[in-house]
This record gives C-alpha cells, structure tokens and sequence, in this order.
C-alpha cells in the first residue's frame, strides 16, 4: 500500500514539475485564490485549497526531523504556517536556507478522515533560489493515525 502511495505521489510530482507552475497561474482566472502568481503578501499567509494549486512563501525553518539526528529525516517550516516532514532525508532541502523563497503546491488530500482531522496532505516544494524540489506530507502521520 506504501509502495503504490509512493510511486502515484512521485507520478504526480513529476507531472507538476512538468507543469512548470504546479497549477494554474492565475493569469486567466482573476479570482483565482492560492496560485503562483499572487504577490508576496497575499500567498505569505495563503495555503493551497485544491489539488495542483500553489503558493509562494519562505522558508523559516529547515533542518532534521529530530532535532541533534541529521539522519532522522527532514522537516521544514514556512512563513504561512504550512510545514513537510518526511521520515527520509530529502536531498531537495539539502541546500535550503531559512529566508529562501519557496513555491509550495498541493499534491493530494487524503479521503475517509475524522471530521478535523486534516494531516496527510501531500505537498511538492521547489526551492526558487536553488530550483531544487523535494515532496513530503504535512505531518508525521496520516490523518486518523497517531
């Protein structure tokens, strides 16, 4: 089950990266909420509703997932609130830097969850100074888990 969530998620980061933009670029929909082209104050405190949708933030923390244990994955932080973390380390994030500007898009929302339960949204980030991507779900675990 792993294995397929795994290959459909790379399948769908490799077709939002040929995107370029990770979804619509606002340019033909002025309403269009949570997309690329927004400036910087409007996308800072805006996070992707829908799937393919993106947003531009910065990075305000970057690092392991454990803090002291560089081998125990990767986490990062953003200016909007949003976060990633994976259990595996992330070459993508390997050479962010907190103050980095990043565009963050929605790849998938898990199904079947709790009623407020929204963890397990997987997000594909591409760092805009280095033009490195990595994807990582929004928490730990999935929604209705631990």
């Amino acid at each position: 089950m792993i294995a397929l969530l795994r290959k459909s998620l790379i399948a769908a980061t490799m077709a939002c990266m040929a995107l370029a933009s990770c979804g619509p670029s606002g340019a033909n929909d002025p309403g269009a909420a949570g997309v690329t082209s927004q400036s910087a104050d409007a996308s800072s405190t805006t996070k992707p509703q829908s799937v393919g949708d993106c947003v531009e933030t910065t990075i305000t923390l970057v690092g392991p997932r454990l803090e002291g244990a560089p081998e125990s994955g990767s986490s990062v932080e953003y200016e909007n609130g949003m976060a990633q973390v994976e259990y595996d380390v992330l070459p993508g994030l390997a050479n962010s830097r907190v103050g980095d500007e990043v565009s963050v898009c929605l790849l998938s929302v898990p199904e079947d969850c709790p009623p407020g339960d929204d963890r397990g949204r997987m997000y594909s980030g591409t760092n805009l100074r280095t033009g490195e991507s990595w994807s990582a779900p929004d928490s730990q675990h999935m929604c209705g888990g631990a």
